[in-house]
């Protein structure tokens, strides 16, 4: 969850500094180009004021008064060129020169300085030049017109080479970026103790139903920071889980006692029963009927009592042998598998795993019971030991009738037996009651086909220490 959630405020963010710092940076770089402006403007202006003075004759010719003025302000634009490098002049309307530096210089007959030298004709100073990138070399022209007795008889022109103010625009937006840069970094850590603080209470939550779930029901969450609204959530999910354990708890309870109580008037009934049997004649169907009956019904009321004391009863977790403990069982039920006319063999390598070898070896009696108890004679049952990552299986195979698809899904629930098995010895909770065992150790117990035909059935148990 936090990887997506990270993202999302990451982009937010982002998005947020993008829209500040973007138009921050186009209002620097105006800012820089205006203040240029502001001074061309202000040195045409007097370059304006110069050449206003200088008069022109009709021939061309000029007086030795005006002469002086024309030298002063050549004198000026000169200078000008020579400290700043930038390039000035003056020129007439028909567009030639009073004055100008560099003495190369001349107005071109189009481009960037023409359109300004036109535009100042028509009386008008430029106040708002096109805006120069960091990244676009070009000059900045700024032009004012020579007003005379109310008339335009010259322009000012100067083309000012923009390396500095570029220059100093790039430096600007570097440390607006720096800046962003720094905002960003503040905000990813910001960030990341925001959603931990959030999150953390979730990931505690989300532990604690998977112990559950799993078959720790003393689990409960723990007391965490995070907002207020998912501290009550964990306190009304302490209350959840108290709830249901008593519930869990009361019907346990219930099969426990009703199991015991029962199991004095069932032997009772029993003993009538047999008494009874001895005043009838001997082979009566339906005595050795009902003594069947009543030995089955006493055989669930034991199960039953195993199953409870099975889902109540925490697991004795230890580093186990499971191919030692596996073997063992093997050698033990192979005189009843012989005795059926079933080959019991078994590859079982040592390996260890954390598991309740009560609990494991009862869960491999039930599995190892079943398997030879529905495997026709001379087929052979196989259990095999293997290790697989995190993880040790014992799995049992056999070569018997098998089960449906159907049946797959409802094997190892209480009380259930296939329709095809019900003359056979059982009362349907030993693969419950092996689930039960092993769950409480963290392990578990699957089922499936085994092809051409039988059952196979995988005990897996962890390898890992259990958590704390």
């Amino acid at each position: 969850m936090r990887t997506r959630l990270l993202p999302l405020l990451i982009i937010l963010m982002a998005a947020v500094l993008l829209a500040l710092g973007v138009p921050l940076a186009v209002s620097l770089a105006g800012a820089q180009q205006q203040k240029v402006v502001v001074d061309r403007i202000d040195d045409t202006a007097r370059f304006a004021a110069l050449a206003q003075f200088v008069t022109d004759s009709p021939d061309g010719t000029t007086g030795a008064f005006e002469n002086e003025r024309l030298a002063t302000l050549s004198s000026e634009l000169r200078s000008y060129y020579e400290v700043y490098g930038i390039r000035s002049g003056v020129f007439y309307r028909t567009g030639r020169p009073m004055a100008h530096a560099p003495p190369k210089w001349s107005l071109p007959k189009e481009g960037e300085v023409r359109d300004a030298f036109d535009e100042a004709k028509l009386s008008r100073r430029s106040h708002d030049p096109k805006q120069v990138w960091p990244w676009q070399r070009r000059n900045l022209v700024v032009a004012s017109p020579v007003i005379r007795d109310g008339d335009v008889v010259a322009v000012v022109v100067t083309d000012s080479p923009t390396g500095q103010m570029r220059s100093r625009t790039l430096h600007g937006w570097l440390v607006i970026g720096a800046g962003e840069s720094a905002a960003m970094l503040l905000a990813v850590g910001a960030a990341l103790r925001l959603t931990g603080w959030v999150l953390k209470p979730v990931r505690v939550l989300d532990a604690t139903t998977h112990d559950i779930a799993t078959g720790r029901l003393k689990s409960r969450v723990a007391a965490a920071g995070g907002p207020p609204e998912l501290q009550r959530l964990a306190r009304s999910f302490n209350e959840m889980a108290d709830n249901v354990e008593d519930v869990l708890e009361q019907q346990r309870a219930f099969v426990a006692d009703a199991s015991h109580q029962l199991r004095n008037p069932l032997a009772a009934l029993l003993l009538r029963i047999e008494l009874l049997s001895f005043e009838l004649p001997e082979g009566n169907k339906e005595i050795a009927s009902v003594q069947a009956e009543g030995k089955r019904l006493a055989q669930v009321l034991d199960d039953l009592l195993d199953l409870a004391l099975a889902e109540h009863t925490e697991a004795d977790l230890k580093v186990t042998d499971i191919g030692e403990l596996a073997a063992e069982r093997v050698a033990a039920w192979a005189p009843t598998a012989e005795a059926k006319g079933v080959r019991l063999v078994g590859d079982c390598p040592p390996t260890t795993a954390w598991a309740d070898p009560v609990a494991l070896s009862s869960a491999l009696d039930a599995v190892i019971d079943n398997a030879v108890k529905f495997t026709p004679e001379d087929e052979t049952v196989e259990v095999s030991v293997a290790s697989h990552g995190d993880t040790s299986t014992v799995v049992v195979t056999d070569h018997g009738p098998g089960l449906t698809d159907e049946e797959l899904a409802r094997v190892g629930d209480r009380f259930w037996r296939s329709g095809r098995h019900q003359n056979v010895k059982g009362s349907g909770l030993g693969l419950s009651i092996s689930r039960a065992l092993l769950a409480a150790g963290g392990g578990s117990i699957a089922y499936a086909r085994h092809e051409p035909h039988g059952l196979k059935v995988t005990v897996a148990v962890p390898r890992s220490a259990p958590a704390a």
